[in-house]
């Protein structure tokens, strides 16, 4: 009984490791033009830590996919799943 019950506490503890997330956000940068409506992003995966198959989490890319021309706040939202699945993501805010 001892070593179902153990069995089934360890399958909990990989089940919750392998849910476990986390991310932050990071102020980057920040301009003298007023805060805008408009809200852009741009996204990248990498996975195992070094492949990153053709993505573009740029300011540029984001400012554009955002139809925004003048550049208020811009920030990076970083997360990871287990150290092998890292997330970039840029929020650009303009008009």
């Amino acid at each position: 009984m001892k070593k179902l019950r153990n069995s089934i506490l360890g399958l909990v503890a990989v089940g919750a490791m392998l849910l476990t997330s986390c991310s932050i956000v990071v102020p980057v940068a920040a301009t003298s033009n007023p805060v805008g409506t408009k809200v852009g992003t741009s996204k990248a995966t990498v996975y195992l830590g070094f492949l990153a198959l053709d993505q573009d989490a740029s300011i540029q890319t984001a400012a554009k996919n955002g139809g925004i021309k003048k550049i208020s706040t811009v920030d990076m939202k970083q997360g990871n799943v287990l150290g092998l699945i890292w997330t970039y993501e840029t929020i650009v805010t303009g008009e």
